[in-house]
């Protein structure tokens, strides 16, 4: 792992597992947020969303993501789940923001900003295959080595073939000579 990574994973990481950590202290606070939102889900749902339980999954999910992207492992996917959480906080804190003052919009861009950046943030940590190939690029090629491999044993069959052929052939003239002579 490079320095960078070394360093910047934890600094990513910190905002995540520290709200995650705050979702399970208040989960009431979160699951009133989280309200307005399940309650238009909850018609599609097969079975009743409890927003307190919810708050504290997302919560959980929230800081094993924080501590697996800050470890780096299993990165790219504990990248990709902060990325659709922080998309939800963005939100979720958007639409429960107090618009009713000025310095009240000022704070809600102001949280949009920061919960958008968080959001590319991981989501350019998602992508990230430090240094390595990702395994669409190890399939892809695993592939093309597989059918250049099959061509090569292709071609030494029929060349094998072709051989065992002419000797057959020629073993057959030989017997029908030896036959007719004698």
């Amino acid at each position: 792992m490079s320095f960078v990574r070394f360093l910047a994973r934890p600094m990513l990481a910190s905002s995540f597992v520290l709200a995650g950590v705050d979702k399970l202290k208040n989960a009431d606070d979160t699951a009133a947020q989280l309200s307005p939102l399940l309650r238009r889900a909850s018609e599609s749902l097969p079975f009743p969303a409890d927003e307190r339980l919810l708050a504290r999954l997302i919560g959980g999910t929230q800081v094993g993501a924080g501590l697996c992207f800050a470890l780096g492992k299993s990165a790219r996917m504990a990248a990709a789940v902060l990325a659709v959480i922080s998309a939800l906080n963005a939100f979720v804190e958007w639409r429960s923001a107090d618009i009713s003052s000025k310095e009240g919009r000022q704070s809600r861009r102001n949280q949009l900003l920061k919960n958008m950046t968080l959001t590319g943030g991981v989501l350019l940590a998602s992508v990230d295959t430090a240094g390595k190939p990702s395994l669409a690029w190890r399939a892809e090629h695993l592939a093309a080595d597989a059918r250049k491999g099959a061509g090569h044993l292709a071609a030494d069959a029929r060349k094998t073939t072709g051989k065992q052929l002419k000797r057959a052939d020629k073993a057959v003239r030989k017997a029908v000579d030896h036959a007719a002579g004698a």
